[in-house]
């Protein structure tokens, strides 16, 4: 077998050879007249009327017998085969530059009628074949692919071509966010964008990205929401109705469920509560997986559910105690920490937020759903309003597959209470609490001007993996690599 040097090399010397006989390699267009799922959509009528067609793809294989040629041109709508037989109709001198200049992963241009060959196999009987793109590299070889995880991840496109599956999985989460951004509409809501360089990262507990604005000589953040408290504004501003689909970015670890860099979408609904918002939510819900997926049945994780089910309020205190023992309302911080090391739960940051979220996080693996977790304790919800307990917030959370895809709340708009709440998020900073929330006090001037009820809420690209039962990472068309 050819070493890849040796491949290469061969098809420079095919390529030269194009370019002595004064032919352009890579030539800036092509005079295609139809794609290819066009023509097997109209074949009928194409072949009956022996009309030529143009077609362009590339070669994804090829075979050779004496005077006749086989290839499977792809043009990513769908691949066709052409069938070229020298001297009728191609000339044999344009058959014969085919033999010593084209090869498996070339562009090519394919001119021709279309016939039905006697296996049934729609065809284009080539009169010309023209090149388009010299590949100077190998494709996968076909069987195999590539196998290698990281090397599928550096060469997607490859990885995409060899894996009809890979592309499909790509059109549908266009269309996930093609489903949620058109119900939002439909619901009346106005799609907004937000800044992306932040001063101060607000909307999320997380460790931000660090850049710095060399106009303003000022140090900025990335964000690490859709515009939570800029959209809330706009509620203060008279826009009733918005929302955002954008890029988010979190400078922490990976798992299958959390990269640095993804795409999220929130939205702000004025004059309405998170109960309306839960409702909204569930219908969001069921409309992407029936138009998206065709189904509102999903096994991921090990965890069966139906989004078409009734949804579950799960207490977020009730539901610990119920697994673990532990009620949070009189637990400290060592009776949690006790709890985790008993659990063999490994948990970072040593506050009582932190240590909470570690046990809800063991807790939460054992719910199948479809439900809502609701009741949060107030700490674990900077930005909801309390509930009449003086303890829980009016946050809620959808479960599915043991856990949270999505989050929203009755949004805080007593100022004096969100500033109380950012001064205990600035402490936690103080105290080494490097995912603790920024605050945000222009954010607190604005609540004193006055923002209406809201209710607001986000959801990511990770509902959209729990959905196809896939790490994050497989999800996403070029993740971050490390250089070689």
């Amino acid at each position: 077998m050819a070493s890849i040097d040796e491949i290469r090399s061969g098809r420079l010397e095919k390529l030269n050879f194009l370019r002595e006989k004064g032919i352009d390699p890579y030539p800036a267009k092509t005079d295609r007249s139809i794609s290819n799922k066009e023509a097997k959509d109209q074949f009928v009528e194409l072949s009956s009327s022996g009309k030529e067609v143009v077609l362009a793809g590339r070669i994804m294989s090829l075979r050779a017998q004496g005077k006749i040629i086989f290839l499977d041109l792809y043009d990513g709508t769908a691949k066709i085969q052409a069938f070229l037989k020298k001297g009728e109709p191609i000339s044999e001198e344009n058959f014969e530059l085919f033999e010593k200049a084209f090869d498996i992963g070339d562009f090519a241009e394919v001119s021709g009628t279309l016939f039905l060959t006697k296996q049934n196999e729609q065809t284009v009987l080539a009169r010309e074949v023209r090149m388009l793109s010299k590949s100077l590299l190998p494709l996968p070889e076909k069987w195999h692919g590539l196998q290698d995880v990281e090397e599928r991840f550096r060469k997607r496109y490859l990885d995409i071509l060899s894996n009809p599956e890979l592309k499909d999985l790509f059109e549908k989460k266009a269309k996930f966010w093609d489903v949620t951004r058109e119900f939002l509409k439909q619901e009346g809501f106005l799609e907004v964008e937000t800044p992306t360089l932040e001063i101060t990262t607000g909307g999320a507990e997380a460790r931000p990205f660090k850049t710095h604005h060399n106009d303003f000589d000022l140090g900025v953040l990335l964000r690490i929401s859709i515009g939570e408290l800029w959209q809330k504004r706009l509620m203060a501003a008279g826009f009733e109705k918005t929302f955002e689909i954008g890029r988010a970015y979190r400078n922490e670890g990976s798992s299958p469920e959390h990269l640095q860099e993804f795409t999220n979408m929130e939205f702000y609904w004025g004059y309405a509560d998170y109960k309306l918002g839960m409702d909204l939510v569930r219908r969001l819900y069921i409309k992407i997986a029936l138009e998206v997926f065709g189904t509102t049945k999903f096994t991921t994780r090990g965890h069966s559910f139906d989004l078409a089910d009734d949804w579950q309020e799960i207490d977020y205190t009730d539901e610990i105690r119920r697994q673990t023992g532990i009620d949070l309302t009189e637990a400290s911080e060592q009776d949690l920490k006790d709890k985790l090391d008993e659990l063999d739960v490994k948990y970072e940051g040593e506050n009582l937020e932190r240590l909470t979220d570690s046990l809800w996080k063991y807790c939460r693996k054992n719910i199948a759903g479809p439900a809502f977790l609701v009741n949060h304790p107030a700490l674990i919800g900077p930005l909801a309003k309390l509930n009449k307990d003086g303890r829980t917030v009016q946050m809620f959370q959808p479960l599915i597959a043991g856990s949270e895809v999505g989050r929203g709340y009755s949004e805080l708009n007593d100022p004096l209470d969100q500033k109380e709440r950012f001064d205990i998020q600035q402490k936690l900073i103080e105290r080494g609490d490097e995912e603790a929330m920024m605050p945000d006090y222009e954010f607190v001037e604005m609540l004193e001007h006055g923002m209406p009820p809201t209710c607001g809420f986000g959801f990511g690209e990770r509902l959209f993996a729990f959905l196809v039962d896939k790490p994050l990472r497989e999800t996403q068309l070029f993740p971050l690599m490390r250089p070689k």
